[in-house]
């Protein structure tokens, strides 16, 4: 009787402290959304303020040409003002005098919108920094709330050791979240971007269709039909890059010659694939991870490379299989450690685990060559 109160006053704790967690995930939540909104409308506004900057340097380089002009002139008068009338020596000061007060304004109004400007590029990047720690929290706290659902209950149940069944449930749980949010990044800002600029085109297009101009309509109409190809081309991507149906139907080599080919055809970059050896099925552990590898290998040449050739060799041996993806994109050196460089480390884990050796040759602005070899234990 005492073990089933206790059982139900525990209950009790962990239901207040899931709801605790959960109302603090929710005011997280609004808080980045409230801060998503707000860089929207000041990238909104920098941009434009960025564009007044310039219509001022412009107008007042104009300008001060012709204040320049106007002090030739007005010296001139000054040495010879025989030659002119009273009228027209008092023009030339007015004159003078206007454009050299409207090239100040201008001055001051462009220091102004400088300022402005720089203003707005620091909250932008106070906004980011808040909108990258509120993801974060929101990411944490998803883990805290699966770890007192009962799902991870059931997981205790089958690990004996306590400590054990915290650190495993805990990376798990981890990987999960991480997969989400770098899945819920891409969504939002790949198809859910391009989508919210297809409605603001298609407004476009209406009005512009009331307003009679066709020309301009079919140009929108061409637009957008791009825009839908590009968004449902990315939508594939994410869904192909969770799980390619191809890799358990028909293997390795089929589900990477499809993947170059669709990659080829949508960027219009020439991708090379060759496979030497006998095709045949691998343990799916070498299948996913080869798939992968290539996968990170070419999306790194197209996006941090800037590559316009690449090939990729996959030579299938008795003992092991070795994988080569070259480029000619831009390079760069392997031994300074960039941004870019956690796509390498996964991959250099990932070969790690097949207990495999994983080599880069780069040469700034010759190009990027990746060596893989990893043994066959089946």
């Amino acid at each position: 009787m005492v073990m089933k109160t206790s059982e139900r006053a525990l209950d009790g704790i962990i239901d207040e402290m899931v709801e605790v967690v959960e109302n603090s995930k929710d005011e997280i939540f609004n808080i980045s959304e409230e801060s998503r909104k707000e860089y929207e409308l000041l990238t909104q506004e920098l941009l434009e303020t960025k564009n007044r900057v310039i219509e001022h340097i412009t107008n007042g380089d104009q300008l001060e040409q012709k204040v320049r002009f106007s002090r030739r002139k007005l010296s001139e008068v000054s040495k010879y003002f025989e030659r002119y009338s009273e009228a027209e020596i008092r023009q030339v000061y007015e004159n003078t005098h206007a454009m050299q007060t409207d090239l100040a304004m201008i001055q001051q109004q462009e220091k102004a919108l400088r300022e402005k400007r720089d203003d707005l590029e620091r909250r932008l990047l106070v906004l980011d920094q808040t909108i990258d720690r509120a993801e974060g929290l929101a990411g944490k706290i998803t883990v805290i709330l699966t770890y007192l659902n009962d799902d991870f209950k059931q997981v205790n149940e089958l690990i004996e050791d306590a400590k054990e069944k915290h650190q495993f449930g805990l990376k798990i749980i981890e990987a999960q979240e991480e997969e989400r949010r770098k899945i819920s990044r891409e969504i939002h800002d790949g198809p859910a971007q391009m989508l919210a600029n297809i409605l603001l085109r298609s407004e476009i297009v209406d009005r512009t269709f009331r307003q009679g101009d066709l020309d301009h309509v079919r140009k929108e109409i061409s637009s957008m039909r791009k825009m839908i190809r590009t968004s449902l081309y990315e939508v594939r991507r994410i869904i192909y890059d969770l799980r390619p149906m191809a890799l358990d139907d028909l293997g390795l080599v089929p589900t990477l010659k499809k993947y170059i080919a669709n990659v080829a055809d949508y960027t219009g970059l020439k991708i090379e694939f060759i496979a030497i050896g006998n095709e045949r099925r691998f343990n799916q552990k070498y299948e996913v991870a080869f798939f992968r590898l290539v996968q990170e290998s070419v999306q790194n040449s197209i996006k941090h490379a800037e590559a316009t050739h690449i090939m990729v060799k996959l030579e299938i041996k008795r003992n092991n299989l070795v994988m080569i993806v070259k480029d000619n994109g831009r390079g760069f050196d392997p031994n300074i450690k960039t941004d870019n460089s956690f796509g390498l480390i996964g991959m250099r884990e990932r070969v790690d685990m097949l207990d495999g050796t994983f080599k880069i040759n780069s040469i700034i602005n010759e190009g990027t060559a990746i060596f893989i070899s990893v043994p066959n234990k089946e």
